[in-house]
């Protein structure tokens, strides 16, 4: 397992690529409104990116991917390519924002509403940001991946949610995807052991209905099979000496 451990200088310049990322998102939520296309939303952040931050949005032809940003709206569980379609009242919707400055990655996600939620939307995201919390909250050098895993998977089932199994959390750096992945499920103890100096993300995949997941034929979108919301949160963290620390905060969790 390729697992890179930064050194105090690759450490800061993860914690500006990771700043640059939630300013992204802090910058976006005011756009998602109704009669609004995910498209325009990628076009807004494209901008930000390139122009604002001098940077590079992480996703666009990465493997292919399209578009500079995911927008995943409603029963899709991750990796929607931003396109025509129009945000109405009560949608949900996953915006993940990966940015690349100085040759490090940010990655974040975040739940958005347009206007007012459902009563399980808005249920099912807190669990997410919640069970993401409880998993982060397990980091520490010395601790497993099967410790953040455990708590995730408990937090979601009690609350009689399901967690996607197929996609996880990995490893980042100057690499987009490097090892460990970060499963979202698992038991304590067990897995890889965490060092000082490693990051990776946190961003479990939640689905009100079961876990079963369909990818649909662009290769890139994942959707609930049962058509049942899902919802996902997501930071970038820093394994410190005696714990973590979180390099993607927005404005309003400093």
């Amino acid at each position: 397992m390729n697992v890179t451990i930064k050194t105090p200088a690759e450490q800061d310049k993860m914690r500006v690529a990771g700043r640059l990322a939630a300013d992204v998102l802090d910058m976006i939520g005011e756009h998602v409104k109704a009669g609004v296309t995910t498209d325009q939303l990628n076009e807004i952040c494209h901008e930000f990116i390139t122009e604002k931050q001098e940077a590079i949005p992480a996703p666009l032809n990465y493997r292919g991917f399209p578009k500079s940003i995911c927008t995943s709206v409603n029963h899709v569980v991750c990796h929607g390519i931003p396109g025509e379609r129009t945000l109405k009242a009560g949608d949900a919707v996953n915006i993940d924002i990966t940015v690349i400055k100085d040759g490090f990655h940010g990655d974040t996600s975040r739940m958005f509403f347009v206007g007012k939620p459902g009563i399980q939307a808005e249920r099912l995201s807190e669990v997410a940001r919640e069970s993401m919390w409880l998993g982060i909250e397990q980091i520490a050098p010395g601790k497993h991946l099967g410790d953040v895993g455990e708590v995730i998977q408990k937090n979601v089932e009690r609350n009689r949610f399901s967690v996607v199994r197929e996609y996880c959390g990995h490893g980042i750096g100057r690499v987009f995807h490097e090892d460990p992945q970060v499963l979202h499920y698992g038991k304590a103890g067990t897995g890889f052991e965490l060092r000082a100096g490693m990051t990776l993300t946190v961003e479990p995949m939640v689905n009100a209905g079961k876990r079963d997941v369909r990818l649909l034929p662009d290769g890139w979108t994942v959707v609930t099979k049962d058509h049942k919301l899902s919802a996902q949160w997501e930071h970038t963290i820093l394994i410190t000496d005696t714990g973590f620390e979180v390099l993607t905060l927005g404005a309003n969790d400093r």
